[in-house]
């Protein structure tokens, strides 16, 4: 359990469906320890970095020249602007906006360098906790679902819901969720598992381990 996976403002309803889904995995053998990984504050805003950057960078080639469904039949440049105007939906748009500042003259040791050197305290953090435990066990988000459209016009809002999800795909390590409980809304709470490279199976293992002897996985939300 990495302590830095409590954090304020975490729904308080999953933060003990959580508690008690260890405390089974505890009651079912496993030793259950608490390990730090201290980078984790940094995960959010070096992603928010590192993937709008990579996405500039890759879908650069989507002109309507080469690559891409061609927008229109005026100039070159309108032909551009066109393509890569009606082609790309706005958080497509937005991320290459941010990519592209992130990779500009000036910018990118400021923001895209500095970004790799945390992912790389991030990944160390994760082979650190890895020598003394099998998994890692936390939350999958900070907050059950929320309601279709009500963080569309709050991109932040958007990303924190990534917050810890976010480092097992910085690091290069493995995750699975599933089910393990109800909130008081009768919304489902997941919980993950990260594990270690090319493990996998020990992660489909421990939860095949857990959904035998419970049956959250059987439950729905009532809509």
């Amino acid at each position: 359990m990495p302590r830095e996976y409590f954090i304020d403002g975490i729904q308080s309803e999953i933060k003990t469906t959580i508690k008690e889904a260890i405390e089974t995995y505890r009651s079912l053998g496993a030793k259950i320890v608490e390990i730090s990984l201290p980078h984790t504050k940094y995960a959010l805003p070096v992603y928010y970095l590192i993937a709008p950057a990579e996405a500039s960078a890759n879908l650069a080639r989507y002109d309507g020249v080469r690559f891409g469904a061609r927008r229109s039949t005026g100039s070159m440049v309108e032909m551009f602007f066109d393509t890569r105007g009606q082609g790309f939906g706005q958080e497509v748009k937005r991320r290459i906006m941010l990519g592209t500042y992130a990779l500009s003259a000036g910018y990118y040791d400021a923001y895209y360098g500095q970004a790799q050197k945390v992912r790389t305290l991030i990944k160390l953090d994760f082979e650190k906790a890895f020598e003394s435990v099998d998994v890692i066990a936390c939350p999958v988000t900070p907050t059950t679902a929320f309601k279709v459209g009500e963080h569309g016009d709050d991109p932040l809002a958007m990303y924190l819901e990534d917050v810890f999800t976010l480092p097992a795909n910085l690091a290069g390590v493995p995750g699975i969720a599933f089910p393990v409980g109800m909130d008081s809304n009768n919304l489902p709470i997941g919980m993950q598992l990260m594990g270690k490279r090319f493990e996998e199976e020990t992660l489909f293992q421990a939860v095949q381990t857990f959904q035998q002897s419970t049956s959250f996985h059987l439950q729905y939300p009532v809509l």
